[in-house]
């Protein structure tokens, strides 16, 4: 991997053991894996944050990393500690993470999972890490759970919202904090019929690639069953930046809603073409015209501007909530960084202080010992209210989120407004539902 895409941050370690399933550095040997890949043999312990720091979703790749900086703080007991004393879990103590200090490093996923399982591979066999966090993307998600599985390596996916990462594709060495697209339609469905009515044609543009397919099929199936009809759906490329060429068969198809399956930067260039192309300012079918966004962020809404306001859409997490842990992180991450988290800075924070906390709750650095202390998992105060990792495919249940952007917004980072906190029950479903088929967890893998 270039130096360019790949820089080592924290405390550096030395001695680093690749593990079963990856190519050995020539200058190490299995002997030294006492037991599980990379087991930290000196005083620290090092984890790898792996983001999109370039491509269409940097913004949020850029946010995650300043939680995962900051969550590495807070357990070396740097800082306010953030939501380590409103977590409900006290096996924490802010002095590292079984007497080991934390360590990081950090790769480029670039938003590809050749290059996010290069930066992953990396990390893992060069720099030590025992952990593999991060992503925007559920293709980069699914890419690199796969290659930790191999490597019995632990990874807690960063922001990935595709219902495979934790169906078809879900891995014992894997797990999810972040809600998926099944719970976006789930949540979302019942208002968007509520405000714009039943009998509705909904138009999908939608990316083409594992989170836009399951995105598109769980709104579909949502919004279908409370009576609304879906008149096309049109797949677009992950890299294409001018939708002008997508937006204007909208016009004539009869459609009433342009639903867009997009995210990040794709959502801030769609959103704003179909409202250049006046699509808010018309009435179809007796009806005015409607955009949803079924998988919101609070950085998507900055870079759509006033574009956003009215739309309605879903996030995993918001730092208006005012729950104590929400306050805490918001607080700590606000005195650091000048501004509030985005919901990928909080589930990326999560993840990090999950991990360690599964750690010191295991007493042991083990894939296997980890994965044990986190499958059924019941835990509060990391925002959300009450929520339980399903050991059944290591999916986080939680509350969830609709959102509606701001008429009068108060300044840049207050865009968004909360229209409904859905309740965990309303989004859960069994693990053999058919959007989730097809995969098998397996067995947790320690590699060496």
């Amino acid at each position: 991997m270039s130096n360019t895409n790949f820089t080592r941050r924290g405390v550096l370690k030395t001695g680093a053991v690749a593990g079963a399933g990856l190519a050995l550095p020539t200058y190490l040997s299995a002997a030294s894996h006492s037991g599980y890949t990379n087991a930290p043999q000196g005083s620290t312990v090092t984890l790898g944050f792996n983001v999109p720091q370039t491509g269409p979703y940097a913004d949020e790749g850029m946010d995650e990393l300043r939680a995962y900086e900051l969550a590495v703080e807070h357990l070396n007991g740097e800082g306010d500690g953030g939501m380590m004393s409103t977590f409900s879990s006290k096996a924490l103590q802010g002095n590292g993470v079984l007497g080991k200090k934390v360590a990081y490093v950090t790769g480029d996923t670039q938003t590809k999972s050749d290059a996010a399982r290069a930066s992953a591979k990396s990390m893992i066999e060069k720099d030590g890490a025992i952990m593999i966090s991060g992503g925007s993307s559920s293709g980069v998600a699914v890419a690199v759970q796969g290659l930790c599985q191999e490597a019995g390596i632990i990874f807690m996916a960063g922001l990935t919202h595709s219902n495979d990462t934790t169906g078809k594709d879900k891995k014992a060495n894997g797990f999810r904090h972040f809600f998926n697209a099944y719970m976006s339609g789930a949540a979302l469905a019942p208002v968007l019929a509520k405000q714009y009515g039943p009998d509705r044609k909904a138009y999908h543009l939608t990316a083409d690639y594992t989170w836009g397919w399951t995105q598109q099929e769980s709104i579909q199936a949502a919004t279908e069953a409370l009576g609304w009809q879906t008149v096309n759906n049109v797949l677009t490329p992950l890299a294409q930046t001018d939708f002008s060429s997508y937006i204007a068969p909208v016009l004539n198809s009869g459609a009433d809603v342009l639903v867009l399956n997009h995210y990040g930067g794709n959502m801030v260039n769609s959103l704003t073409n179909a409202v250049q192309f006046g699509l808010r300012d018309k009435m179809v079918n007796g009806k005015q015209f409607e955009i949803v966004v079924p998988l919101y962020s609070e950085l998507m809404a900055k870079g759509a501007g006033p574009n956003i306001k009215g739309i309605l859409g879903s996030t995993n997490w918001s730092w208006t909530l005012q729950d104590e842990g929400t306050k805490a992180f918001v607080k700590s991450f606000g005195t650091k960084y000048g501004f509030p988290p985005s919901n990928a800075a909080q589930t990326c924070y999560a993840q990090t202080m999950l991990y360690a906390d599964a750690a010191a709750r295991a007493g042991s650095f083990n894939p296997c010992a980890i994965a044990e202390a986190l499958e059924g998992f019941e835990f509060d105060g990391l925002g959300n209210g009450p929520t339980l990792y399903r050991a059944d495919d290591h999916q986080c249940f939680k509350d969830v989120l609709v959102m509606k952007g701001k008429e009068d917004p108060a300044n840049e980072h207050d865009l968004l407004e909360i229209v409904e906190v859905t309740p965990r029950a309303q989004v859960e479903y069994a693990p053999d539902h058919p959007m989730f088929a097809g995969g098998n967890l397996g067995t947790c893998n320690p590699g060496a």
